[in-house]
């Protein structure tokens, strides 16, 4: 009896020993599976994001779908399945995978007579809602436009403006009203991208018969012909005879108050004034474009900068009847290389302090440039009676040929017929000329600096001018009041650099410093 009961109680023993133990394996296959299904989440993470919960109902509350508005990557929490592929939106805008808008889809004709303003502006409007998309202005169409600005600050980011087409101003006075001060305008955008191999085409040559011509740059009155015969030919008159112009001329293409604006591949040509002009804008590149005026063109600078910083411009061609680059007030960090110039009015920093303004420019690089018949070279042109400074300037590597005055400072820029002298002015420190080279034809060197506070810090390294075709009387090397040093010997010497530091040198007033 005692035997059998303690048989029945070794079979309860086993029993519950089973049962107990299938109990254990269970728990420890769940504790397993769940071990996995964390660590394939964690895998599919960025190895630099943390979560903040491990917990399965935080996953589930992030792995609904019913919301419309765009994730946000940093907050997203684990799910609870392998991960899927990201959304759209999610994904940076590439090339192919933003909306492209065509003008021709909204109405454009293309045909050079009828009037595609509003086209244009209804393609602005659709591209203005979508970031990363491209506005396309067609090849082989002539679209007529009027005056328009494409504008921000709602705009989405990274449009792209391609144009392969030609885009002609109106040659009408009715289509300008009393006057515009740009044609084409760009305002208050981020990452804006003007590109593509097409033509925007001013039709200047109807404003710059109709318009009186401005008073010329103080140099000229320096350039004396030989034979004294008019140094500029009269400016061709247009086809269209009898047209009335407004008196006030429009920039062709304007960019004001932006961000990270590139402008590349295209040709901007005949502009009624400006064919380039940056304003207020901070990260501006400019490469592999032309720019084509006739050089008696009046006003036509090519690119002008003002209130500008962090500017690249490299591999450009430029031809007008003004400043090839023209670098004004407010600008700095301004990085030029790579550009041909001619015909135009060289590479100017100015003119600035214009009616007792205060003026500040700094960090300014341009080189390795090729100068074709051009009036200036390398110009700084500042007014008496301005205020602030230029500093920090460099100019490398400038090969000149019949340039009339390859280097230039003038204090005493006047385009009037008289201005009054003025004791004050805008100081000039820290400019380096080194390896310019070439040929001249009226004067190699001009230094007219302010009496009371004069240039210095001017620094001239392997400076080799001669003297090219004698076409116009021809001037030795001036200095006034220009203080530096002469690291090599130069051809033609310019003995009348003053070495060192002026004795008597006006302390700027917390007015004057930038």
């Amino acid at each position: 009896m005692a035997e059998q009961s303690i048989r029945c109680l070794t079979l309860m023993l086993i029993v519950i020993l089973a049962v107990w133990t299938a109990s254990l394996f269970e728990f420890c296959d769940a504790r397993r599976g769940g071990h996995w299904r964390h660590r394939a989440v964690s895998a599919s993470l960025s190895s630099n994001k943390k979560t903040k919960s491990h917990s399965g109902h935080s996953s589930h509350n992030n792995n609904h779908s019913g919301s419309k508005s765009k994730p946000k990557p940093k907050a997203k929490s684990p799910p609870k399945e392998a991960p899927e592929e990201p959304p759209v939106d999610d994904v940076p805008p590439q090339n192919g995978d933003s909306a492209t808008y065509n003008v021709l889809d909204f109405g454009a004709t293309g045909d050079g007579n009828t009037d595609d303003t509003q086209a244009f502006q209804d393609t602005w409007a659709a591209v203005c809602e979508a970031a990363g998309s491209t506005m396309v202005v067609p090849s082989e169409y002539v679209f007529l436009v009027g005056p328009i600005s494409f504008a921000g600050p709602n705009c989405q980011h990274n449009i792209v403006f391609q144009i392969d087409g030609t885009i002609i101003a109106p040659e009408s006075s009715e289509a300008w009203g009393r006057g515009q001060l740009q044609w084409l305008e760009f305002t208050k955008l981020v990452g804006i991208t003007i590109r593509g191999n097409g033509v925007i085409d001013g039709s200047g040559s109807v404003w710059w018969q109709s318009t009186p011509l401005d008073e010329p740059d103080n140099e000229e009155k320096l350039i004396i012909p030989l034979n004294k015969t008019v140094l500029h030919p009269p400016v061709p008159v247009s086809m269209e005879t009898g047209v009335k112009m407004p008196s006030i001329k429009p920039t062709a293409l304007r960019f004001y108050g932006s961000f990270n604006v590139t402008v590349t591949g295209i040709t901007i040509q005949n502009s009624p004034q400006c064919h380039l002009k940056f304003d207020n804008c901070m990260g501006v590149s400019v490469y592999l474009i032309t720019v084509n005026s006739p050089g008696d063109s009046p006003n036509t600078d090519g690119i002008h900068l003002q209130n500008s910083r962090q500017v690249l411009i490299h591999s450009v061609n430029l031809a007008c009847g003004d400043d090839c680059i023209s670098i004004q007030t407010g600008c700095s960090d301004v990085y030029v290389h790579d550009v041909n110039c001619g015909p135009g009015h060289g590479i100017s920093i100015g003119s600035l302090g214009r009616d007792n303004t205060k003026a500040c420019v700094s960090n300014i690089t341009v080189r390795d440039v090729i100068m074709q018949n051009t009036m200036n070279g390398v110009r700084i042109k500042t007014w008496q009676g301005g205020s602030g400074s230029v500093q920090g300037v460099l100019f490398s590597n400038i090969q000149v040929s019949e340039v009339q005055l390859p280097i230039v400072i003038d204090q005493f820029y006047c385009d009037k017929r008289i201005c009054k002298n003025q004791t004050t002015a805008v100081a000039l420190s820290g400019i380096t000329y080194e390896k310019i080279i070439g040929t001249y034809t009226v004067k190699p060197v001009h230094f007219a600096c302010s009496d009371n506070l004069p240039c210095v810090d001017v620094s001239l390294t392997s400076i080799e001018l001669q003297p090219g075709q004698e076409r116009y009387h021809m001037y030795d090397p001036f200095c006034w009041q220009a203080f530096g040093q002469l690291n090599t010997p130069t051809m033609p010497p310019i003995d009348c650099l003053q070495l060192g530091k002026p004795s008597r040198n006006r302390i700027q007033s917390d007015h004057d410093v930038c």
